[in-house]
């Protein structure tokens, strides 16, 4: 008997993934190609998931913490969007709907798929909070955010919602992951771009590596995520290679100060040093660029003794 249980283990574990985790995927464009793309590439591998994004596409919301509505969907902050679509982007929820629940849209009502409408960060909380707690009874092994729509690179990450959900997680102490592809991986319509494969692929490569190295540990150590960026001209063989936040940015932002206001962007047309060859501005544009982030704010101690010398006379203590 002991020896027939030992081949059904056996079998059991062959037939099974190396490994298995429980991931939160979230982003801040809400049921998008690369959401359905990553997903569909997790769960062959192995993974359990669970889907937690905004309703809208709210890109550039940072860490805001705001829900549109508090009670059921309505066209509030987000209503052009709402009024044009009848609800949820790419027809996740209907106007009317509860403000956080699961899809009501055919194909994603197995559970797995759910949305607040509210900015990105809301979602994620919703997911670490209400959905890993009531599927797992604790944190997941990492939070996934994106793949967005668009790089995330330098400076700007400051203002990405997609970079607002691995810090949110990370500081919980979760660890976290900011994907972001070039726009090109956009589809609408059938929300199956090719291109969004690739980068799900990819990404479960990346999970593998890591988790290989991790063992029975934390994917990632204490106080550091991943921005990862996928370069435009994706393949199944880009390579990955090291890259740091840097000093080099790929926007340059400004604001536009007439009718309409708002917010000017152009691509930074100012060649790079020599000294910032590894700036994910620079590696992104043929490679997957991984860079390591801080949690927050939070200076290295060299910076924390130079503020203690500076004001000396000031300070308390």
């Amino acid at each position: 008997m002991k020896f027939r249980l030992a081949i059904s283990a056996l079998a059991l574990a062959a037939t099974s993934p190396a490994f298995a985790l429980n991931i939160v995927l979230a982003n801040d464009d809400g049921l998008t190609s690369n959401l359905k793309a990553l997903y569909d590439a997790l769960k062959t591998a192995g993974h359990d998931v669970v889907v937690s994004v905004p309703c809208s596409g709210q890109s550039g919301r940072g860490a805001g913490i705001v829900m549109y509505s508090t009670s059921t969907i309505v066209a509030d902050n987000d209503s052009t969007q709402i009024n044009a679509e009848g609800g949820c982007h790419n027809g996740a929820a209907a106007i009317g709907a509860p403000a956080a629940g699961p899809f009501t849209k055919a194909g994603y009502t197995n559970g797995d798929f759910h949305y607040v409408h509210g900015t990105p960060v809301m979602a994620t909380l919703y997911g670490l909070d209400v959905l890993a707690s009531g599927r797992w009874g604790k944190a997941p092994d990492v939070v996934l955010s994106g793949p967005n729509e668009g790089q995330n690179l330098g400076a700007i990450i400051n203002a990405s919602g997609t970079v607002g959900n691995a810090q949110m997680a990370g500081s919980r102490g979760i660890p976290a992951i900011a994907l972001s592809a070039d726009a090109d991986t956009t589809d609408n319509t059938s929300l199956a771009n090719p291109k969004s494969a690739i980068v799900a692929a990819l990404t479960v490569k990346l999970l593998d590596a890591l988790k290989a190295k991790a063992g029975n540990g934390p994917l990632l150590p204490a106080n550091v995520a991943l921005n990862v960026n996928f370069p435009k001209e994706i393949t199944t063989s880009s390579p990955f290679a090291f890259s740091r936040i840097g000093t080099y940015n790929a926007y340059t932002l400004t604001f536009k100060n007439s009718v309409p206001y708002g917010l000017g962007i152009a691509m930074n047309a100012s060649p790079a040093t020599a000294t910032q060859a590894e700036d994910e501005s620079i590696v992104y544009r043929t490679q997957v660029a991984v860079s390591a982030m801080q949690m927050g704010f939070e200076q290295r101690p060299a910076g924390q003794e130079w503020l203690r010398l500076r004001l000396r006379d000031l300070l308390a203590r």
